[in-house]
């Protein structure tokens, strides 16, 4: 274990708020953004993360969980307006995402009400998109030295991932918005393999623990029929993708075994939605497994029954509003403009009609206030209009809620920092989730940094090694001490022999080749009489040169001079500085002078060797 180098997190937004997610990481000088989001509730400007905060051009990696404004709509101000271009900076979003990236940003700037159009352009846009490299969920990728991740499934909406970052060694989950429910299409949000160091995660709905999914669909489908017995207009103001997918399925089912339903029409109204519902059949086999066997079935779940798409002629909101009974998905889900707003102006001072929020509100929204039942609302016109429609409310807003979201903390079990999220209801799952470790005895802290607050977090890192080769032959017993290399790749370490860098590296090894002459006053026979006397046997390697213990190669090169050579090591240059000691005191050596026979220990019995290298070593040195 060591205590490592400082992490700095900073929120550029969705710091103690919902909306414009874009979280700063910052290691050992490796720059990581996560998201980047427009605030729904504001305009222009005002709505971005605080992104003079940063100086873009430094940024290493860019990473987008999906596709929903708050967590995408600023990407094109970063890409074309900031000096992020000037750096090496990469961006990364899953193929879906990057697929529907395009349509709903085009959708924001069609809209007649758009105020980003000052911002940046439909041309900057489809700039931004060259910039974007699509990945695929549970691959690895590694954008630059020091850094890697790999995206899971998160659930929430299509393409939807939570990511595995990895920087220099420091691992780090960023969950964006993730859902943990099985529902009709999405595979729900992974628990990654590896545990990591820190976990940034959502807090959007606090501690509140919405009702089982089974009651929550008995709640919608009872609500709606009732709705159309009584002979009114079903509204459900939704965003045209996410839960907008998983409604029309919810009804297509209800509707396939309710023939008295069959010929009250089920319209979705947003022509996003309808752009993107090929892209949804495109993508088909990343979602879950009920999906997949249907297709295989070819029974594709998208190609609707009894939900139709309205078609957008002028008028037409007057005229479904005048119609007979119908249940409408039209968007946005806050209402605060577009074919829901309209309707819901024209629908309620109706009380026959009925109102069904299913998504998650944001505080300052028509669609958070109205939950209240007020007596009137104000129309865009700021003309008061009687409410006398009903007002239910079902969450489908595809976040973890307060029990899934702290069963997923504990699994995890790093330390926690909380993004998205209210500060008063940021502050309730904060309480909670440090009371659940106290219980258990676990020291986990837990932070909720607003924005623009840095977090500076030293983090105590176990660093793992993987044993290979040699060294993993026999299995090691506690308290073993294993000696080899440690070879750091990619933030991954690995020990082994090191004879075995050449076989299972992709390192070389340099050799060091020693050389040195040595002018001498003897006779070549005599040099070989000494180094068997010293070494034992020794290899003749030609005519001129003999090899000493497997390592040195002395070579007669010229008369009266001698070369040595050898490749360099801790144990080789032992052996060459024997053998170069030997030879430089040959002239003065008492053996010289009391030669009459060669050596012939090398083929003696052991014994008999011993006693004549005692002999030889005493004449020599003694």
């Amino acid at each position: 274990m060591s205590d490592g180098p400082i992490l700095r997190l900073t929120p550029l937004g969705a710091g103690q708020e919902v909306g414009r997610s874009c979280v700063v990481l910052e290691y050992r000088g490796k720059t990581v953004v996560c998201d980047a989001g427009i605030h729904p509730g504001h305009s222009g400007m005002a709505a971005l993360p605080f992104v003079d905060h940063l100086d873009w051009s430094t940024v290493d990696l860019i990473l987008i969980t999906h596709f929903h404004l708050d967590h995408v709509g600023a990407l094109t101000y970063i890409t074309e307006k900031t000096n992020f271009r000037q750096g090496d900076g990469k961006i990364y979003m899953t193929h879906p995402t990057k697929a529907v990236y395009k349509l709903v940003m085009q959708d924001l700037l069609s809209s007649n009400l758009s105020s980003f159009g000052s911002l940046f352009t439909l041309a900057e846009v489809s700039q931004s998109l060259s910039a974007i490299a699509p990945v695929s969920v549970h691959q690895q990728i590694s954008p630059c030295p020091g850094i890697s991740f790999i995206p899971y499934h998160a659930g929430h909406v299509l393409g939807a991932c939570m990511y595995m970052i990895n920087i220099l060694g420091l691992k780090i989950v960023y969950t964006g918005d993730y859902s943990r429910e099985d529902d009709h299409h999405l595979v729900k949000a992974e628990i990654p393999s590896i545990r990591p160091d820190v976990l940034v995660v959502e807090s959007t709905h606090g501690v509140h623990t919405f009702e089982s999914r089974a009651e929550k669909e008995r709640r919608l489908t009872t609500c709606v029929h009732t709705i159309i017995q009584r002979g009114g207009h079903v509204l459900l103001p939704v965003f045209a993708l996410g839960a907008a997918q998983e409604l029309l399925l919810i009804l297509e089912a209800y509707w396939d075994v309710h023939p008295e339903l069959q010929a009250v029409p089920v319209y979705y109204t947003s022509s996003l939605a309808r752009k993107c519902m090929t892209v949804y059949q495109a993508h088909i086999h990343t979602m879950n497994d009920e999906i997949r066997s249907r297709l295989a079935k070819r029974d594709n779940p998208f190609v609707f029954k009894h939900v139709s798409s309205v078609s957008l002629q002028r008028g037409w909101v007057r005229k479904i509003a005048q119609g007979p009974p119908c249940v409408v998905l039209a968007s946005p889900g806050f209402m605060d403009s577009g074919s829901s707003r309209e309707l819901l102006e024209l629908w309620a001072p109706d009380s026959r009609n009925g109102l069904i929020i299913t998504g998650y509100a944001i505080e300052g929204t028509l669609a958070k206030s109205i939950v209240n039942e007020p007596n009137e609302i104000l129309s865009l016109k700021g003309v008061p209009i009687p409410r006398r429609m009903s007002v239910d409310s079902v969450s489908f807003s595809a976040h973890v809620d307060g029990s899934q979201n702290l069963a997923f903390i504990e699994r995890i079990g790093a330390e926690h920092i909380l993004v998205h999220g209210e500060k008063a209801t940021m502050g309730r799952l904060h309480a909670a989730v440090e009371s659940r470790f106290k219980d258990q005895s676990i020291n986990c802290k837990v932070y909720a940094p607003g924005n623009l607050e840095t977090l500076e977090l030293s983090i105590r890192q176990e660093l793992i090694a993987q044993v290979i080769g040699r060294l993993a032959d026999n299995v090691p017993e506690e308290g073993d001490i294993l000696s080899g290399m440690v070879i750091a790749k990619d933030c991954s370490y690995t020990l082994l022999d090191a004879q075995d860098i050449h076989e299972l590296t992709e390192l070389t090894v340099p050799v060091i080749m020693q050389k040195q002459r040595l002018v001498m006053g003897v006779g070549w026979e005599l040099v070989r009489w000494h180094l068997e006397g010293m070494f034992g046997r020794v290899e003749d390697r030609g005519i001129n040169t003999m090899r000493v213990m497997n390592v040195v190669d002395v070579t007669h090169t010229a008369e009266h001079e001698v070369t040595f050579e050898w490749a360099s090591s801790a144990e080789n240059d032992m052996i060459a500085d024997a053998t170069l000691a030997l030879l430089t005191g040959i002239d003065k050596s008492p053996a010289t002078v009391k030669l009459t026979s060669p050596h012939v220990h090398a083929e003696r019995s052991a014994t008999a060797r011993y006693e004549h290298i005692a002999w030889f070593l005493e004449a020599t040195f003694w």
